[in-house]
């Protein structure tokens, strides 16, 4: 983003036509503030509106208010996590067994390399009042469902394949995902326990139901 700044430090304002690279700038301010610190609450508009050399008024041309940038900076990250399962799932073979592993095993390298972005996706640390900000239930209902539907999926094949004795794919794909996500959280927050070395294996296992064979 320097290059849109002055000597000075302000920004150079965009030609007309240029108000969708505006919000790309303020987009990518916010996942800096986020990564940088782990905490959406630093994603505030005039820090914002700081990193990328405006004022903070510019913003609203944009987003209606803060509620709203944090809100795209989960969607962005959720459709990254979604990519990575996805690219996870294409680099593994044609066993149903080693597709789930691999968007299980994608899952947890997400969390562990964007410790930041997973805990305000899924942490519960990001708590928009409803009804005071642009941000609506089902805003917050959208968010994660295409990787928990590639989860499911997988699920499903290894139960179509006989590799998985699940009865009830809705709620064992939710409980698999707990599981997933207990551990994530669990290896940020304790990072000097000694987990054993097979424990993703032991989770994924019980969880999803699957057969030794």
């Amino acid at each position: 983003m320097g290059e849109d700044r002055a000597a000075t430090g302000t920004r150079v304002p965009n030609r007309r036509g240029e108000g969708a690279k505006l919000r790309d700038e303020i987009l990518a301010a916010a996942v800096e503030l986020l990564d940088e610190s782990g905490d959406a609450n630093t994603i505030t508009l005039r820090a914002v509106a700081r990193r990328v050399g405006i004022a903070a008024p510019s913003i609203y041309r944009h987003f209606p208010d803060q509620p709203a940038i944090v809100l795209a900076v989960i969607q962005q990250a959720f459709a990254e996590l979604n990519e990575h399962l996805r690219d996870s799932l294409a680099a593994a073979d044609d066993d149903p067994r080693k597709r789930l592993f691999a968007v299980c095993d994608g899952y947890l390298e997400y969390a562990r390399t964007h410790p930041g972005r997973y805990r305000t996706m899924f942490g519960g640390l990001w708590q928009p009042d409803l009804n005071e900000s642009s941000v609506d239930e089902n805003d917050l209902a959208s968010l994660g469902q295409a990787s928990m539907q590639l989860l499911a999926e997988q699920l499903a094949s290894c139960v179509a394949a006989g590799r998985a004795t699940s009865t009830d794919l809705p709620a064992d794909t939710v409980a698999l995902w707990l599981g997933l996500h207990g551990l994530a959280h669990q290896r940020v927050a304790s990072p000097a326990f000694r987990w054993p070395p097979d424990i993703a294996e032991r989770i994924i296992t019980a969880l999803a139901h699957l057969e030794d064979r």
